[in-house]
């Protein structure tokens, strides 16, 4: 998705302008459609008239005003706006002298975001509202990167913001506390957007750049606000690494190539510099080892080989048994099966799915009977791996996965 500069001054600037609305005003709901009023304002008249000197001010005075109109039509909204007003700081209608430091209440998005994050709220909903109210998306462009109708997304948004004003939530830092249960769940939030751009759980496309790009944008927020913490680091790290092989990801057609034979100078060797330097300060960074720091070290093991035949995968398996000590799960144990194939073998690896097996916990996933294709594939078994790839094919949502799992399957029934 390609956007212009002032698109993307708008899209930064979204979440400063909701910020100072509702620490100032409250009512989150109004606020935020006053601040998307004041967007397409500004979408509409700075293209003709120029990007004013202060263009956070003139935001800010736009949404204002639009939202006082709204609020006036209630009753005793006089004395709430006068009071309001009274409240409000000159200097947040002005840019600050070149030089000087802006007040550390202009920069909202940390409390936004966690805002968004609140504990009332689904998986679902936190992730809706984060693109909307910090990520600046529409809601019709967020109904498209998930793959629902606009109205249920439309619905969806407003019942968040309901369930935040039900819950009593207040524009503001959370308690010590709080805040770190709340900060892990923003860092999820993103981590889980991030993963649908990255490898799309339907559709045609492999990826939905524009997600993980956005997923990227936020992380990069959250380190300039918290730059020692090394989860936040680490996880900004992690999407770096990852995002930079997608151009080897997909062929001309679209068609979804696997790691080992994807052509490692499509690269982004920037973006895994980056991500190796962002790493390297979350694993120096004070407290505890956390899993995002973990998983950017495989993802940064992966990105610096030359080749699939100089991967360190006893390496890789060492850093995901420190993954499910830290972060146990059936996918991240799926994970760690293949590291297991790759350092121990084929058969070991095998033995790893079958433990999850019989747990159950993947019973409906397809990429377990991917992996285990794959690792059947390995073992010289081109029957069952045939018929797991098959299985696999038939259960995933993504095209381009159905495609990949398809050929494999061919392949194998032509060498009989």
């Amino acid at each position: 998705m390609t956007t212009t500069p002032a698109e993307d001054l708008l899209r930064r600037l979204a979440p400063q302008v909701l910020g100072a609305l509702v620490r100032r005003y409250g009512h989150f709901d109004a606020a935020e459609d006053a601040v998307q009023e004041a967007l397409l304002a500004a979408a509409q008249q700075w293209p003709r008239d120029g990007t004013p000197d202060n263009p956070r001010g003139w935001l800010i005075r736009v949404a204002s005003r639009r939202l006082v109109d709204e609020l006036r039509a209630e009753e005793a909204r006089r004395r709430r706006e006068e009071t309001v007003v009274a409240l409000t700081p000159d200097d947040e209608w002005h840019a600050p002298p070149p030089g000087e430091a802006r007040h550390p209440r202009e920069d909202d998005t940390l409390t936004l975001l966690l805002l968004c994050c609140h504990p009332a709220l689904s998986a679902p909903s936190r992730i809706a509202l984060t693109l909307r109210a910090v990520g600046g998306l529409t809601t019709a462009e967020i109904a498209r990167a998930m793959l629902v109708p606009e109205p249920t997304m439309a619905q969806r948004i407003s019942r968040a913001k309901k369930t935040i004003q039900r819950a009593g939530a207040r524009f503001a830092a959370p308690t010590a506390d709080e805040f770190p249960g709340r900060l892990a769940a923003v860092l999820h939030v993103l981590y889980l957007v991030f993963n649908e751009g990255h490898t799309a759980t339907s559709g045609q496309t492999l990826h939905r750049a524009e997600l993980a790009g956005e997923a990227i944008r936020l992380a990069r927020a959250a380190h300039r606000l918290l730059p020692r913490d090394g989860e936040v680091t680490g996880l900004l790290a992690l999407m770096l690494l990852t995002d930079a092989r997608r151009a080897a990801r997909t062929g001309a057609g679209g068609e979804l190539i696997p790691l080992a034979e994807q052509d490692r100078t499509r690269w982004n060797r920037a973006a895994v510099d980056e991500g190796v330097e962002l790493l390297t300060a979350a694993l120096a960074a004070p407290g505890p080892l956390g899993p995002y720091q973990v998983q950017a070290a495989i993802a940064a093991v992966h990105d610096e080989a030359t080749g699939p035949e100089d991967t360190d995968w006893p390496q890789i398996l060492a850093l995901y048994d420190v993954l499910v000590e830290l972060a146990p799960g059936p996918v991240t144990e799926l994970n760690r099966a293949v590291a297991v194939a790759m350092a121990l073998g084929p058969q070991a690896g095998l033995d790893r799915l079958a433990a999850l097996d019989a747990a159950g916990s993947l019973a409906d996933h397809h990429r377990l009977d991917a992996v285990r294709g794959h690792l059947l594939e390995m073992a010289g078994d081109h029957g069952a791996a045939r018929a797991a790839y098959q299985h696999a094919a038939a259960r995933t949502l993504s095209v381009p996965e159905r495609r990949y799992l398809q050929l494999r399957a061919a392949a194998l029934g032509e060498r009989g």
